[in-house]
């Protein structure tokens, strides 16, 4: 796209596949930015198509549009979703990493206890 170009949020929506009303709901989450034409319309940065990709890879890995809003910012690139590993975006990705195996430590407990009880049971019947 020519820089300083902008899109129409069907043309974003089109071009990334994500619906106008998860658009809007990232602009109101702060995560991409447009502004207002004449007629009302939302014009977004040509820009906006690789942070809209970036952000739907972050949701992909578990974080949440807070923790996005914070990394958002360290990272760049349009092939991959995240290039420069700035601090924030090291410390946001372990802290997931040390949330998701906590729950993974939570389900395979739930799962034994489950495992047991039914074991237990079928040897009284």
């Amino acid at each position: 796209m020519v820089k300083g170009a902008r899109v129409l949020i069907g043309e974003l929506s089109a071009t990334t596949g994500v619906s106008h009303r998860m658009l809007r709901y990232y602009e109101q989450q702060g995560l991409i930015t447009a502004e207002r034409g004449t007629n009302g319309y939302r014009h977004f940065p040509a820009d906006a198509v690789p942070t809209v990709v970036r952000v739907r890879a972050l949701l992909e890995m578990g974080l949440t549009t807070d923790e996005i809003r914070t990394v958002l910012p360290c990272s760049s690139g349009d092939e991959q979703p995240i290039m420069d590993l700035c601090p924030e975006v090291v410390g946001a990705l372990s802290k997931k990493i040390a949330e998701v195996e906590a729950r993974i430590a939570s389900l395979n407990c739930s799962r034994s206890a489950l495992k047991a009880y039914l074991g237990a049971g079928s040897l009284g019947a």
